[in-house]
Order: structure tokens, then C-alpha cells, then sequence
């Protein structure tokens, strides 16, 4: 009967409002049963996320299109929660239940109150790996660590002689240096700075934190890094925080595990102040740590204390955030206990209702299972947004010769399953500190097989480099132009190579700028600021030919980004262009030429 019956979740003729809905909101179910088979009854199904029982709606006959029976039914939900939903029909051959591909089409019902940053819509993310972004003249900023201090483009190491990895090689990038870089951030279009972890660390990445309380010495003073708040702020772009509460630093205040710091540490003492923040197995050298790496120490789920210190009354988030920090993005969300989250979510929304909240996931974050336990984080009480690698994969995958309808049919999912005030500050990227860079990956050099010695050396041809560009303009409009914020990790706007971790963090060289793709990245941020209501509006897809045609639309303006990934010239059709918008070409006609791995925006 699958072939009699038509249901698309993401068609607002079968279902109204698309997407998701606030509790107590009204929806629409229209489904369409073709001539050839007598139809007794069809009943909307709806379970509640964990329930075995369904709440029940019968669709009523609502009209005949000719050969064509369309039943309808009006429902509202007022819990919030994930649902799932199917149709079953009672027919003169017996039950048929009607689904999607197997599975139950999803629906987020999230807190009527629910709101999410309007400053951060619109805008564009700049994502700095802080050692390696730019190095300023600050007598303040000074290297007392274990490791060495390198010559800025000096290669990184990706091991010490006695095979470890250390992660203990600095270049000293600090304050100083983005706040001698704010006008090119500016002109960039950037409106906010997102920052890898800046607190007092051991490491060059300082995802180990030492203390939670004090700025790393080696990226300047805590007045330094209020002069670029203030400087940020003073010329519209925020500043966002990483926020690493799952683990602290084997060496720190708080574990103490080489007695560098003047307190008794969890690893030092059971009578520490601080040991019941960890989990020993066998005190005090077997204890858990994120991923089995020893130097990353987990803060156990029952520590209270730390949870407190973290987000309670005058504690980290208070300090940073009334500093003037506008936004925070949660390292590995789904390890945090969701109670965590919520009172983290409260200490950034107490200090004003506008400050941001991401978090740190790999996957449609709206039916997120992590550690066997559903997360909500879209539902009201916890996360603004996320990192939307679902969007990540998909871009890549599309510019190096993927579907365009596995392109739209990711990006619709996305799109359904998120509420739009979540959607609308989730973090697009193409790459990030953990990943390859966008560039290595999208030239399609394969690099199986190879140890991280040749990749560190690996750099590609002219023309491979070309090749690979021309995906990179491809891949960041369409970043640029999906519902989201766009996030560039530094030195992407460059022509910045290298494969994983620590290749991907080198030292941004400022001498050797790709100008052209400077100049189209800075084209992608006035377009946005410029059609800030349209990349804010609807989403939708068109089918035409081989291409990819991505529409945004609000009021009487439509963006339409139009790729073609083809080794073949393709024609495009659109009798209402007024404007390529990366050209600037003022347009006459109906129809129009796209290169082969080429991309437009048509106005």
C-alpha cells in the first residue's frame, strides 16, 4: 500500500508549521491515499521519546482531489519533549502502518519561552587557535612553562624524541596579537571571536586546564585580555569562550598531579580538598580520564563542589562572563551531566539574557544518545545552539562530487529537526583545531596509508592547490549561505593547509596571504551583512539539471546559491535574477551558464 499513500514531513501542504513547534502550538497533518484500496479509518500515532503507548488522532475525510482521498487532523502537544509519529490506516485488507523509510518521522516540541540570541544571527564566527593566531608585543605576556618557545612558522612537532606527543611547543600567540588584528577581523565581517581555551594551562591547546580563575601568563594579563573585550566590543564583534568543565589538567591547582602548584592536589592527597572532584581507581596513578589520556583527568559526575565553582554564585561563568565575555561554547557536551548544563545555561543567562550558549556535538544534536541517555538540549533549559558537523560533512562531501540531493535531504533534516531559534546560532563549519583543514581534505589527495611524518611535510602542488581552492570558494558559500552562523577557523580565508591535529595548528603566515580567496571570504561577510533577513529566512531546495540550487528567502528577496559540481558546464534558469551577487554582475534574461565547479548567488 506504501505506493498509495503520500506523506512528506518536510512538505508544509502534509505538515503546518514545518519543523518544530512550541509547546501548545497548533499543527496541521494532511496525509494523501490514491484510488485502490477502501480506507476505513487512518489515525495519527504519536509517542511520546520512551513511551510505548501512543497518544491517538483520528484524521478525519477531508476532500477529493480526483483520484486522490485527503484526511486531516489538527493536534497540538503541550509537553515539551522529543516525539515520534506514524499513520495507520485500517483498510478492507487489514492494518498498514505508514512511516518513513522504516522509521518514525520526528517532531521537537520545544519551551514556549524558549529564545536564543538575536545579535548572533546574521553574523560571523571567527574561530582562533590563540598560540598560533598572531604574536603582539606584550612585555606581560611571558613563557614559564616546561617545552620550548619556537620562532613563529617554525614547523610544529608531532613528537618528542622518546615518541610522546606533548602538545608542549609554543609560538606565543596572545591578546595582543588579535587586538592588532581586529580591523582585518573587522573588514572580514567577522561579529564574533571565538577563542580556544585561554586559561591557565600546561599545554599549547589548553584544553588541560590548570586554573579555571587566571588567564594563561604566556597570552598576556587579565587587563589585556579586558582591553580586548572592550576593543571587540567597541567596533561590533563579541567574544565567545571554550568552556572545558568535563576534565581539568593532570597538572593543575586541582589535581596537582607534578606538584606545580602551591595546593594540595587530588593526586597528591585523599585529604585534598579537591579528591573527591576524581574518580581513582587504584589512587593515585589509575584514575579516569577523557579517552584514556592520562593527562586529562575527569571530574567525576557527584562533584558537587566543582559544579558550584563553575556555575554558581561568583563562580567562573559570573567572573569571565561579567568581564564581558558574550558567549561560551561547552567542550564535549554530551560527557556533562544534563543538570550540569542547566545550571550552566542559568550562570550565562543571569548575566544577561543575550549571552550565547554552544555546545560541542557531532551529530543531529536534537535526538542526540550519549552514554544510553537521550539529551534535550533544544528543548528550552539548556544549549542555544551547537557545532553543526551534520552541515560540516555535507558541504565537504558535496564539493568533492556528492549528491545534491543527499546535500538537501541532510540539510532539511537538520533544518526539521532543530527549532529555528536554534538553527539560526548553530555553528556551520567546514573545519576546526580538531579536524583537517577544509583545503587538505577537498583536495582529494588520498592519504591512507601514509604516517604523520610524510603529512606533516605533505604540501600540495599549484595545481592541485587550485583545484582544491576552487572547492574551498564552492564549500564556504555554501557554508556562508545555510541557515546558521558560518564559523571560519583561522587562516581558512588564507589558503592554510594541513591534515589532523597538530597539523591543522599551525602559525597563521601573515606575509603569504591568498589574496583572492581573502578577497572572496570578505565578499561571503558583506553578503550576509548586507542580506542579513534573507540568510535568516527560509530554507528550501530546486531541482534543475545537475546543480545544487539553495534558496533563502524572507519577504520579497530570494537568495538562490547555485553550485555545480560537474566536470560540465550547466544551464540555470531563474527569469527573476537581478544580481550575481559574488560579481556583483547586474543580470539581463532568464538563463545562465555555471562552470564546472563553480558557485553563484543569484539575487
Amino acid at each position: 500500500m506504501r505506493e498509495l499513500v503520500y506523506f512528506d514531513s518536510k512538505n508544509p501542504h502534509c505538515k503546518s508549521p514545518f519543523g518544530s513547534v512550541e509547546q501548545g502550538e497548533e499543527m496541521t497533518f494532511k496525509i494523501f491515499v490514491k484510488d485502490g484500496v477502501y480506507v476505513h479509518s487512518v489515525e495519527l500515532h504519536i509517542y511520546e521519546d520512551g513511551a510505548d503507548n501512543p497518544f491517538v488522532f483520528v484524521m478525519s475525510f477531508n476532500c477529493k482531489r480526483g483520484d486522490e482521498s485527503e484526511y486531516i487532523a489538527k493536534i497540538s502537544l503541550n509537553k515539551v519533549g522529543l516525539y515520534w509519529y506514524r499513520f495507520l490506516f485500517r483498510t478492507e485488507n487489514g492494518e498498514y502502518q505508514h512511516r518513513r523509510d522504516g522509521d518514525d518521522f520526528q517532531l521537537t516540541v520545544y519551551d514556549k519561552n524558549y529564545v536564543t540570541p538575536d545579535w548572533v544571527k546574521g553574523g560571523v564566527i571567527y574561530h582562533i587557535f590563540v598560540d598560533r593566531f598572531c604574536k603582539g608585543k606584550d612585555s606581560n605576556a611571558v613563557f614559564n612553562k616546561s617545552g620550548v618557545l619556537k620562532d613563529w612558522g617554525e614547523e610544529v612537532t608531532i613528537v618528542d624524541p622518546d615518541g610522546v606527543f606533548r602538545a608542549n611547543d609554543f609560538y606565543g600567540g596572545n591578546f595582543q596579537g588579535i587586538i592588532d588584528k581586529l580591523p582585518y577581523l573587522k573588514k572580514l565581517g567577522v561579529t564574533i571571536l571565538y577563542l580556544s581555551p585561554i586559561f591557565k594551562s600546561s599545554s599549547n591547546h589548553r584544553y588541560d586546564t590548570g586554573d579555571y580563575e587566571f588567564v594563561d601568563e604566556l597570552l598576556g594579563d587579565e587587563s589585556k585580555f579586558q582591553e580586548l573585550l572592550q576593543k571587540s566590543e567597541s567596533i561590533g564583534i563579541r567574544v565567545m569562550l571554550d568552556g572545558v568543565f568535563n576534565h581539568t589538567g593532570a597538572d593543575s591547582k586541582y589535581f596537582n598531579k607534578f606538584g606545580n602548584y602551591p595546593t594540595i592536589g587530588a593526586y597528591q592527597s585523599k585529604q585534598s580538598p579537591y579528591y573527591d572532584w576524581f574518580d581513582f581507581y587504584n589512587f593515585p596513578d589509575e584514575y579516569h580520564c577523557w579517552w584514556g589520556i592520562t593527562v586529562t583527568p575527569t571530574i567525576s559526575q557527584r562533584a558537587k563542589l566543582f559544579r558550584d565553582m563553575i556555575s554558581g554564585e561568583g563562580g567562573i561563568i559570573d567572573k569571565w562572563t561579567r568581564l564581558g565575555v558574550k558567549g561560551w561554547r561547552l567542550d564535549v557536551v554530551d560527557e556533562l551531566r544534563e543538570d550540569f548544563v542547566e545550571d550552566i545555561r542559568e550562570a550565562v543567562k543571569r548575566n544577561g539574557d543575550d549571552n550565547l550558549l554552544i555546545g560541542e556535538v557531532w551529530e543531529d544534536a536534537s535526538n542526540k544518545i550519549a552514554y544510553s541517555y537521550r539529551r534535550h538540549y533544544f528543548q528550552g533549559k539548556q544549549l542555544d545552539g551547537v557545532m553543526n558537523y551534520p552541515f560540516k560533512e555535507s558541504t565537504l562531501a558535496y564539493a568533492m562530487g556528492g549528491r545534491a540531493g543527499d546535500f538537501a535531504n541532510t540539510v532539511m533534516t537538520i533544518v526539521e529537526n532543530y527549532p529555528k531559534q536554534s538553527l539560526d546560532v548553530t555553528m556551520n563549519l567546514i573545519d576546526s583545531h580538531d579536524t583537517a583543514r577544509a583545503l587538505s581534505v577537498l583536495s582529494g589527495v588520498d592519504m591512507s596509508g601514509t604516517d604523520k611524518e610524510y603529512r606533516k611535510n605533505f604540501r600540495l602542488s599549484k595545481e592541485g592547490y587550485d583545484f582544491a581552492k576552487r572547492r574551498l570558494i564552492m564549500a564556504s558559500t555554501l557554508q556562508f549561505m545555510l541557515p546558521g552562523v558560518p564559523s571560519i577557523f583561522y587562516g581558512d580565508e588564507q589558503g592554510m593547509e594541513g591534515y589532523e591535529d597538530p597539523l591543522c595548528r599551525r602559525c597563521l603566515d601573515w606575509d603569504n596571504i591568498d589574496r583572492e580567496l581573502l578577497a572572496h571570504y570578505t565578499k561571503l561577510g558583506k553578503i550576509r551583512n548586507k542580506f542579513k533577513e534573507q540568510v535568516c529566512g527560509d530554507t528550501s531546495f530546486e531541482n534543475q539539471n545537475n546543480l545544487l540550487v539553495l534558496c533563502r528567502k524572507n519577504r520579497n528577496k530570494t537568495l538562490k546559491v547555485v553550485a555545480n559540481n560537474t566536470n560540465l558546464t550547466q544551464s540555470f534558469y531563474c527569469p527573476k535574477a537581478k544580481q550575481e551577487l559574488l560579481s556583483g554582475q547586474k543580470l539581463q534574461g532568464d538563463s545562465f551558464e555555471i562552470a564546472p565547479n563553480s558557485v553563484k548567488i543569484f539575487l
